[in-house]
């Protein structure tokens, strides 16, 4: 067999998932998963939901793939870009279904790269720029944990394909949570200047946490109809997390505040979206329909 051929096999060959980081391989995490919208089902909020979750791990993904040279350690870099492309294929997926359910013929890079920041519909919690790493552990813990409950219940999905999302991103996320909330623990309990950056930090991401638990009309609906989850169902697990991390990290409970940012699920974000859809949409808009 030519070399190349032998390599290429190898590299290929994943019926061992434990050779690949987290289990993923290269399996169709939809094969044999049926596609057809549920008739009773509106397409066009099924789509605007599939944005919503998708836009949330698309940004959330580019956000930690910024850190990516700049983490304390390689193995956390290696850790950061894992978790980053474990969002990223969840963007994908969520996309892609969004343009099947609009009939719009609107792929998932189109939907990615070809959209002003008004049409996302992301929180604002996943555009926020990280101040250091304890606000990047923080903020992801907060996400990880919110994301990994929505995504347990959407498991149950009416909608086929969501369920299969949901039942994905479920083993991808319990492994995010444990991540981030390794590090709130070990820098909170820590020396005194991890300790106060720390607390810094858990303090600074709660006015971007009750966004998070605001019911969109859109979620309401469709969670009503068996296909999305309402948020605000997802609040106490939540809080019993947190309050357990920040427990054993010696810090104080987190104290909830009034959800200063909010209007992402309507497009409403700051300047930070602009210069993050600048960076990653660049290559796109400059060679319209490159192919690469």
């Amino acid at each position: 067999m030519p070399f190349d051929a032998a390599a290429y096999e190898a590299l290929t060959d994943h019926e061992d998932d434990a050779r690949w980081a987290y289990g993923t391989g290269f399996a169709d995490p939809l094969a044999g998963v049926p596609t057809a919208v549920p008739d009773d089902v509106d397409r066009a909020d099924l789509a605007a939901y599939c944005l919503m979750l998708g836009d949330d791990a698309l940004i959330m993904s580019h956000r930690l793939q910024q850190w990516v040279t700049r983490a304390p350690e390689l193995e956390d870099e290696l850790a950061i870009a894992n978790i980053g492309l474990d969002l990223l294929g969840q963007a994908r997926l969520l996309l892609t279904r969004a343009g099947e359910a609009e009939g719009r013929d609107r792929d998932e890079d189109a939907l990615a790269y070809l959209r002003e920041p008004a049409e996302f519909r992301n929180v604002r919690l996943a555009e926020r720029a990280d101040a250091d790493f304890a606000h990047l552990v923080a903020r992801l813990l907060v996400f990880a944990t919110w994301r990994l409950a929505l995504l347990d219940r959407l498991a149950t999905s009416r909608d086929p394909v969501l369920a299969a999302i949901g039942a994905k991103g479920v083993k991808e996320l319990t492994y995010h949570r444990e991540y981030a909330a390794g590090w709130v623990v070990r820098l909170g309990d820590g020396t005194d200047l991890s300790h106060s950056r720390m607390a810094a930090a858990v303090t600074a991401v709660q006015p971007l946490v009750g966004e998070l638990f605001q019911p969109h009309e859109i979620e309401v609906r469709l969670a009503l109809s068996g296909v999305a989850v309402d948020p605000s169902t997802l609040r106490a697990e939540f809080d019993d997390v947190l309050t357990e991390v920040c427990r054993v990290a010696a810090l104080p409970p987190p104290a909830p505040a009034a959800p200063a940012v909010t209007g992402g699920r309507d497009g409403q974000h700051g300047d930070e979206l602009g210069a993050i859809l600048a960076e990653m949409q660049g290559l796109a808009r400059d060679v319209p329909g490159g192919v690469w």
